[in-house]
């Protein structure tokens, strides 16, 4: 009974978090947009792996070693924040080129449905921070003592949680209403979400200084 009551703060509580804007949001909507329904999944897939990542890292505790190791939490801090910048720069300099979709070329190609999966998965592990907050969440609701399989039922619900929400909104983007939108007005808005992402990097960065 413990740990139904866990499992459901638990997941209540970081359900909050997923679904508030952030990279993993400008990403998921961007890819969606721009791309094909196929890659816009994909991409939320890798976000649902991410979110499952960092369940199971708090899970076995490994957020402590962040905590302990202050020059490895910088380093990770850094190269997430590196990386945010990177995306967001691709995406500003390629805001003025057509977009252009290959007829002959299935929109579930499994090269672009895995590229999707793995630049979802890359951008949700670029922010250690999460890490800590996951941890946070987990240290209110945890038991002291917990099955396997408890463990693996959160890592689980989680993982549906992440991808389920971001699931949702590349359907919602990849639809014909929102891009039609989006190809109208495709140079400023890939502007916006570059600067969007980069400024989160350079945050990220900033924040990895300060502290």
């Amino acid at each position: 009974m413990q740990e139904h009551i866990a499992l459901m703060g638990i997941v209540a509580a970081m359900s909050v978090g997923i679904v508030s804007p952030g990279p993993s949001f400008v990403m998921v909507a961007r890819t969606s947009v721009a791309g094909s329904r196929s890659q816009g999944v994909g991409a939320a897939l890798g976000m649902g792996l991410g979110g499952m990542a960092f369940a199971t890292m708090a899970l076995l505790g490994l957020q402590g070693v962040l905590m302990a190791v202050p020059a490895l939490y910088f380093a990770l801090k850094l190269c997430g924040g590196l990386y945010l910048c990177y995306l967001g720069f691709l995406i500003f300099r390629s805001a003025r080129e057509p977009l252009t979709l290959d007829p002959t070329t299935p929109a579930g190609a499994p090269r672009q449905f895995g590229r999707s999966l793995w630049r979802g998965l890359a951008t949700q592990l670029s922010n250690p921070k999460t890490s800590i907050v996951y941890a946070s969440v987990f240290a209110a609701f945890l038991p002291r003592d917990f099955t396997f399989g408890f463990g693996v039922a959160v890592a689980l619900a989680l993982f549906a949680v992440e991808t389920s929400w971001y699931t949702l909104v590349a359907l919602l983007l990849s639809s014909q209403g929102p891009r039609k939108v989006y190809l109208g007005c495709k140079t400023w808005v890939d502007r916006a979400a570059g600067v969007v992402l980069f400024g989160l990097g350079v945050r990220l960065i900033a924040t990895s200084v300060n502290e």
